[in-house]
């Protein structure tokens, strides 16, 4: 093979602060007046709904924004979609584009 090689890996992070979120919550909710109670266990069962939805489903969700936002209308995982998420997204891979745009497809929001 010619050339040089470079590793096949997916650069892209998801970053998370619900736990932060719920542990800041959960100290509200211990000190919190009984007319104050339900607002907080409402908003404590949002955030452990959001913490657990699975990475995959959240970088399929940042995906389809992406191109939404850059008005891509076809399928996501096509060669325009890679094309017009690497525009929306300077830096990003070609292989990582493609990657992406392939899970968001398996993960429809």
């Amino acid at each position: 093979m010619f050339g040089r090689s470079k590793p096949l890996e997916l650069n892209v992070l998801v970053l998370r602060d619900a736990d932060v979120i719920a542990t800041a919550l959960r100290t509200a909710l211990a000190a919190a007046a009984p007319e104050e109670r339900p607002g907080l266990e409402r908003a404590a069962a949002l955030v452990e709904q959001a913490a657990a939805v699975p990475d995959a489903a959240l970088r399929a969700r940042w995906v389809h924004e992406r191109l939404t936002a850059a008005g891509h209308e076809g399928p996501v995982d096509s060669v325009r979609a890679v094309k017009t998420l690497r525009e929306s997204v300077p830096g990003l891979g070609l292989l990582s584009a493609v990657q992406l745009t392939k899970d968001a497809a398996a993960h429809r929001p």
